[in-house]
C-alpha cells in the first residue's frame, strides 16, 4: 500500500468555490439599501474583527467594503503587506482626509456581475486575511444560505463549542472536508489522500478515514499487519480480541489485519471523529508489533520499507 501527498488546496479550494457560488447567488438578488457583512474572526467585543460588507445602491451596483484600520481594534490592524495586497487586487484605499471620511477599502461592481463580486470577496478572505475555510466565516445574517445548517448539541466536557456543534453534511465531498478540517485541528497539518480516502501517519501506523457515499458514516481504520502466515490462527485471535474489546473492532481481510471504528456522521460532530481517531491510533500503535509477531506478519511500514 502506498500513499500520495495530499494536495492541500484541493478540498479547501472546492469549498471556497462552492461558497463563492452561494455568495454570488445571494448578492445577485440584493435590493437597494440592503447589506450583508461577513466577519472573519470571533471577538469578545462586537465589530472589532476584519470584515467584508456588501451593499446595494439605487443603481443596483454592489458596493464592497473591506474594513480599514480606522474600523479595527489593535489586535486586527492590517499590515503594510496586507494593504499592498488589497491595492494589487484592485481595491481603493480609505481616505480619512475627506468629509465624510471613507474608512474602508472599496470596490463597486454591477450587480449583474455578482460572480465577479463574490470572487473578489473570496480573494480577500483567502489571500489577505488568510481564512483557511469558509466554515470559519460569520455572516451577520443569511447564514443558512451561505453555510451548511448547524445545530448546537451538548456533550462531554473538555471539548470546545465548535467540536460539539452538529453539522448536517450536504454531500460526500462536504463531509470529507469536515473530517479533513478536524484532523487538521488535531494534528496541525492536513491529511494526505489515498484513493479518495483521507490518510494520516500516526506513530508506527497509518490511519485512514473512509467517507461512506450516503454521508451517514465515516469509517476510521488502520491496516496494522499484513502478509500474515495463517488465517485460521488469525481468525481465532481476532475473535478473542473482539470479544474482550470495546468499540474498536479487529477484522481479517485476506492476509491483512485491520482495526476500525464506525462513526455516525448524520449529523457530523467533530468530537466524535476526534474520539474515534484517538482510539484507533492508540490501539494501532500498541498492537501492531504484537500482532505481527503473533501472526508471523509485517507491520504497515515494514512492508513499505522493503519495496
Amino acid at each position: 500500500m502506498t500513499t500520495s501527498d495530499f494536495d492541500l488546496d484541493r478540498s479547501v479550494s472546492q469549498a471556497w468555490t462552492e461558497f463563492s457560488d452561494r455568495l454570488a447567488e445571494v448578492v445577485s438578488v440584493m435590493e437597494p439599501g440592503s447589506t450583508l457583512t461577513l466577519y472573519t474572526r470571533e471577538s469578545e467585543l462586537p465589530n472589532e474583527e476584519p470584515y467584508i460588507r456588501f451593499s446595494c445602491d439605487a443603481n443596483y451596483n454592489l458596493c464592497l467594503e473591506v474594513s480599514g484600520n480606522a474600523e479595527l481594534s489593535l489586535d486586527f490592524l492590517l499590515t503594510d503587506a496586507q494593504e499592498r495586497q488589497l491595492v494589487e487586487l484592485g481595491w481603493t484605499p480609505p481616505n480619512l482626509k475627506v468629509e465624510p471620511q471613507v474608512k474602508n477599502w472599496r470596490r463597486v461592481i454591477p450587480q449583474e456581475h455578482s460572480g465577479l463580486a463574490a470572487d473578489a470577496a473570496v480573494s480577500v478572505l483567502e489571500e489577505v486575511f488568510g481564512i483557511t475555510h469558509p466554515i470559519f466565516l460569520r455572516p451577520d445574517h443569511l447564514s443558512e444560505l451561505l453555510n451548511p445548517p448547524q445545530t448546537a448539541v451538548t456533550g462531554e466536557a473538555g471539548y470546545s463549542i465548535g467540536e460539539l456543534t452538529a453539522v448536517t453534511p450536504m454531500a460526500p465531498d462536504h463531509l470529507r472536508q469536515l473530517v479533513a478540517l478536524e484532523l487538521h485541528r488535531i494534528l496541525g497539518e492536513m491529511p494526505m489522500e489515498e484513493a479518495g480516502e483521507l490518510a494520516v501517519r500516526k506513530g508506527s501506523t497509518m490511519i485512514f478515514a473512509r467517507i461512506v457515499p450516503d454521508t451517514r458514516e465515516v469509517i476510521i481504520y488502520s491496516p496494522v499487519v499484513h502478509d500474515i502466515a495463517g488465517r485460521t490462527r488469525a481468525a481465532e485471535l481476532l475473535s478473542d480480541l473482539n470479544t474482550r474489546g470495546r468499540m474498536v473492532k479487529f477484522m481479517l481481510l485476506n492476509d491483512k489485519v485491520i482495526i476500525s471504528i464506525s462513526v455516525l456522521t448524520y449529523p457530523f460532530v467533530p468530537a466524535h471523529i476526534n474520539q474515534a481517531f484517538t482510539m484507533v491510533a492508540e490501539v494501532a500503535d500498541e498492537m501492531d508489533e504484537k500482532l505481527a509477531k503473533a501472526l508471523d506478519g509485517k507491520t504497515f511500514f515494514e512492508g513499505l520499507d522493503e519495496e
